[in-house]
C-alpha cells in the first residue's frame, strides 16, 4: 500500500474513512460496469461483503479492500489531508483574496478556451469556487459524457496530456484514454485537469464573473454527489457560522 503524505499527523474518524472507501469502491466498480456480484466473483468474496463495504457502515478489513481494488487492476492509496486548523487557515487566506485572483491562479479561462466545443460542465471544487466558496482548488474539474470520451482523449493527446499513475504516484506511464482503468486526472500543457465521466451531464446554473459566464453544478448538487467538495463546503459553512455566532450583538 502506498502512502502519500503532505502533513505529519492526521486523526481520521473511522466512519469518515469507511465512507471514503465505500464511495471510491462504488465509483470505480460502476465506472467498469461491474455488478457487485461480478466484482465479488473476481475478488473471491461474496456480493454481501461488497454491499456492506459500499454502504460504509463500518471500517472494512483492509486485506479484503485490497483484493477488491486489485480485481479492478487498482491499488488502494492512502493520503492525508491538512488538519482542521491548517485547512481553516488556508480557507481564511483564500476568502481574503479577490475571486478573480483565485480564478486566474487556477488558469481556468485559459484551459476552458482550449477545450473548445467539447461538451462539459464545471464541477467539484472548481464549481464551488465560482459560486463564492473559498475552498482550496488545485486543478480544474469538469464533467464529461462517456459518449464524448473519444473526443476528450483526442483533446488530451493534442494537449500533451499525461495521466495520473496511481501506483507510481506521478503523471505518465498509463494510457490517456478515459475508458482505460485509472484515475480521471491528467496534467496538460494548460494545467491539471480532473474529470467526472458520466452518462449525461448534470444540471447546471450559470454564474458570471466579469464578462464571462460559467456553467457550473449547483452547490446543493455538489453536496449530494461529490464527497470531497461536500466536506470542504461543510467546513466552510461551519467556519462562517462560528464567526457569525462569535460576533457581538
Amino acid at each position: 500500500m502506498r502512502v502519500t503524505s503532505r502533513r505529519h499527523h492526521l486523526v481520521v474518524p473511522e466512519s469518515h474513512l469507511a465512507n471514503q472507501i465505500a464511495t471510491t469502491l462504488r465509483r470505480e466498480r460502476e465506472a467498469r460496469y461491474l455488478t457487485q456480484e461480478k466484482l465479488a466473483e473476481l475478488a473471491g468474496t461474496t456480493q454481501g461483503a461488497v454491499a456492506r463495504i459500499e454502504r460504509g457502515d463500518r471500517l472494512p478489513r483492509l486485506p479484503l479492500v485490497d483484493r477488491l481494488f486489485a480485481a479492478m487492476d487498482l491499488q488502494l492509496a492512502v493520503a492525508v489531508e491538512p488538519l482542521d486548523a491548517q485547512l481553516d487557515a488556508r480557507m481564511a487566506e483564500l476568502a481574503a483574496r479577490p475571486l478573480a485572483e483565485r480564478v486566474d491562479a487556477l488558469g481556468l479561462d485559459r484551459l476552458l478556451d482550449r477545450l473548445g466545443d467539447l461538451p462539459h460542465v464545471l464541477t467539484g471544487g472548481t464549481a464551488a469556487l465560482l459560486q463564492g466558496a473559498p475552498v482550496p482548488v488545485d486543478a480544474v474539474e469538469i464533467a464529461v459524457r462517456w459518449r464524448d470520451s473519444a473526443r476528450f482523449a483526442a483533446w488530451l493527446r493534442a494537449a500533451y496530456g499525461q495521466r495520473w499513475h496511481d501506483r507510481w504516484g506521478e503523471f505518465g506511464g498509463v494510457p490517456v484514454e478515459p475508458e482505460e482503468p485509472g484515475a480521471h486526472r491528467w496534467l496538460t500543457r494548460y494545467g491539471e485537469l480532473r474529470a467526472v465521466m458520466c452518462d449525461e451531464l448534470p444540471e447546471t446554473v450559470e454564474v458570471r464573473h466579469g464578462d464571462r459566464g460559467y456553467r457550473v453544478v449547483p452547490l446543493v448538487a455538489l453536496e449530494l454527489t461529490d464527497p470531497a467538495a461536500a466536506g470542504l463546503l461543510r467546513r466552510y459553512r461551519h467556519r462562517a457560522g462560528t464567526a457569525t455566532s462569535g460576533q457581538a450583538p
